[in-house]
């Protein structure tokens, strides 16, 4: 009976590996295939990606601006001047002279006093058109040149006006001022003295169709341009200044009647002479 058992046999190496299953080769293969083409459009997705996307950033319209001062201060703070692209206004020499210190001083001498004269004439002008009613004055157009100031721009001062018995403006000058005719007409009177005028000049004229009478008083002794019956435009010299006539001080004594009524001459002036 022992010779009717077989020994069992020796296993060999060929024995030991197990028999490959063909069902599982075949599961294996088709775990592996869907792996596969997962990782084939994974690859593709990120070339699409890596291409497409900054692409599509710079044809992304820009963001708002910022708003706030923070943020506008913290762009402006990004931003660098570099010194080689910087460039400079070119520089206008021709424009300077070299002065000395007298001439500089003369200069500026200069322009205070014509200041200060042109800031005492629209002082005087505006100071006598507040006080008096200039309704009617009104003869010609300003600055036409057919009414003009009788002394020269800057030349004088108004010490005083109509009102107290007194009947014009006595416009303070140095003596020599020249006079001019403050309108065309004809030479009224002209003589070295004319009771409390002194050496005048009064002429008769129509501004605007208005009859317009000017007194020009206190002239110097022979300085009169201009005799009776002669005919005058409006700026031409008809003597100088002068302290004739009951006068203390050299100055103009300057008249205005329109239609045989006395008007305050510093306002017509500036509404008729501009």
């Amino acid at each position: 009976m022992a010779a009717d058992i077989e020994p069992p046999a020796k296993k060999t190496s060929e024995d030991r590996v197990p028999a490959r299953r063909p069902g599982a080769r075949v599961s294996a293969r088709k775990v592996v295939k869907p792996l596969r083409s997962i990782a084939i459009f994974g690859a593709v997705g990120a070339l699409v990606a890596g291409i497409a996307l900054p692409a599509f950033a710079s044809s992304k319209p820009s963001e708002a601006a910022p708003t706030t001062v923070q943020q506008l201060a913290a762009v402006d703070a990004q931003s660098l001047v570099v010194a080689s692209q910087a460039t400079a206004a070119p520089l206008a020499r021709g424009t300077f002279s070299a002065t000395t210190p007298e001439e500089i001083a003369k200069k500026k001498a200069e322009e205070a006093a014509a200041a200060r004269a042109a800031a005492a004439a629209a002082s005087t002008a505006s100071t006598s058109s507040s006080r008096f009613n200039t309704a009617g004055y009104a003869l010609t157009s300003p600055g036409s040149g057919e009414v003009r100031y009788p002394l020269p721009m800057g030349s004088w001062n108004v010490s005083r006006t109509v009102g107290g018995g007194h009947n014009g403006a006595d416009m303070l000058a140095p003596a020599g001022t020249p006079i001019y005719a403050a309108a065309a007409g004809v030479v009224r009177a002209s003589a070295e003295s004319i009771g409390g005028y002194g050496v005048a000049v009064m002429l008769d004229s129509v501004v605007g169709g208005q009859r317009l009478q000017t007194t020009y008083g206190h002239m110097l002794y022979g300085s009169r341009q201009v005799q009776v019956g002669q005919t005058v435009s409006a700026g031409q010299l008809i003597g100088y200044v002068g302290s004739t006539g009951r006068s203390t001080a050299n100055h103009l004594h300057f008249e205005v009647w329109i239609n045989g009524g006395l008007v305050e001459p510093m306002s017509w002036l500036s509404v008729n002479a501009g």
